[in-house]
């Protein structure tokens, strides 16, 4: 039906919106996380420093060793890592759609697409 057509155009048009919004929102937790890096990489500088120096030297598990909380720039990859599993999901959806190899869906995704970007 017409409107079936519509609302289905509509979806992929929104959903090739969201996709756009959600790679920008990806670049823009990179610049984040690249902030929040130390300025050295060496390995003590990635690790937050504990309160005791407590290691695995004196008994303790080897489990133990390791910091209660999380470096900033961890949580930062963290939430890169779900931003790109909604991108390949959402990519994977419009894909899909677009396979239908119907034409007013594919116009869907392309407007989708440049208006998302141009957002």
């Amino acid at each position: 039906s017409r409107a079936g057509m519509v609302l289905s155009v509509l979806v992929v048009l929104l959903l090739s919106v969201l996709y756009e919004a959600v790679k920008m929102g990806k670049a823009v937790l990179l610049r984040r996380a690249l902030l929040a890096l130390p300025r050295s990489l060496s390995q003590e500088a990635l690790t937050e420093p504990q309160e005791g120096d407590g290691g695995p030297a004196q008994g303790s598990p080897s489990l133990m060793a390791f910091p209660v909380s999380f470096p900033r720039w961890f949580w930062f990859h963290v939430g890169q890592t779900l931003f790109h599993v909604v991108q390949v999901v959402l990519g994977y959806m419009v894909m899909l759609a677009v396979m239908s190899y119907n034409a007013w869906i594919f116009l869907g995704a392309i407007v989708g697409s440049t208006l998302g970007y141009f957002m």
